[in-house]
C-alpha cells in the first residue's frame, strides 16, 4: 500500500488528487496539507512514502525540498516555476518527478507536435485555460515549444487565453508551404490528469534519475 499526502489539497486539483487516491485499491491516502486547512507539509510527511504538490509556483521547490528531506517521494503538477531550481535535490535521499500536464493525450500531442516540426517550417501554440490559472504560458505549451525548437528555423510564439468555462486545451498549429497542420487536446474535466497522477505516484519511487521531468519518460516505461 502506497500511503500518500498531498499538499493543496483544498485547491480544485488537490481535492481531484485525493479522490483518486482514495478510490486506488494499492493507495492510501494520509494527509492534506494546505492553508486552507490550516496543515502545513512538514505536518503530513510523517508515514508518508510519496507527497503530491498541486500548489503554487512560489511553494512547490519549498515543498519538494521539506518532503525529500524527510525522505519522502515527490510528485509535482505545479507549474510555472523553473524545474532547474530543484537540481540540487539530484541524488538525494528520495526521489523528485515533476511533468507539466498529467493527461495521456496530451504527453502524446506533444511528442506528435515534435515529431512534426521536423518536417514542417513554422509553428505557433494557442493554450487556453480557466481564468484562475496563475502561469501564462501553460508549463505545457512552455515545454512543447522547448521540445519543438530544435527543428525549427524560428522561435514557437505562445498564445494565451484565460476565460471562464475552460478546463485546459493546447493547439499547436504548423505551417509550411501550401499547407497547415493542428494538433490539438482538450481536457474538459480535471479527472483526465488522474491516471497520470497515479502513475506517477506508483512509479516515482522507482526513477533512477531524479528529478524527471515529463510524463513521456514513464509512458515509455509502459509495456
Amino acid at each position: 500500500m502506497i500511503k500518500v499526502a498531498v499538499a493543496g489539497a483544498a485547491g480544485r486539483m488537490g481535492q481531484t488528487v485525493c479522490r483518486a487516491v482514495e478510490t486506488a485499491p494499492d493507495m492510501e491516502l494520509t494527509g492534506r496539507a494546505d492553508p486552507a486547512l490550516g496543515t502545513a507539509v512538514r505536518d503530513v510527511l510523517d508515514g508518508a512514502d510519496v507527497m503530491v504538490d498541486f500548489t503554487q509556483p512560489g511553494s512547490a521547490a519549498g515543498n519538494a525540498r521539506e518532503a525529500v528531506g524527510g525522505g519522502v517521494h515527490v510528485v509535482i503538477g505545479t507549474t510555472g516555476f523553473d524545474p532547474d531550481d530543484l537540481s540540487d535535490l539530484r541524488g538525494g535521499p528520495a526521489n523528485v518527478f515533476i511533468a507539466p500536464n498529467f493527461a495521456i493525450g496530451a504527453v502524446l500531442m506533444m511528442q506528435f507536435a515534435v515529431q512534426a516540426a521536423r518536417h514542417m517550417a513554422r509553428a505557433e501554440i494557442i493554450e487556453l485555460h480557466h481564468d484562475r490559472k496563475l502561469d501564462a504560458p501553460s508549463g505545457t505549451a512552455a515545454r512543447t515549444a522547448q521540445l519543438m525548437r530544435p527543428s525549427l528555423a524560428g522561435d514557437v510564439p505562445i498564445h494565451s487565453v484565460r476565460l471562464p468555462g475552460l478546463v485546459a486545451h493546447h493547439e499547436v498549429i504548423l505551417g509550411d508551404v501550401g499547407q497547415t497542420l493542428t494538433i490539438r487536446h482538450d481536457s474538459t474535466e480535471r479527472e483526465s490528469f488522474m491516471p497520470g497522477v497515479l502513475m506517477a505516484v506508483r512509479r516515482v519511487a522507482t526513477l533512477t534519475d531524479s528529478p524527471v521531468v515529463g510524463l513521456e519518460h514513464l509512458l515509455d516505461t509502459v509495456g
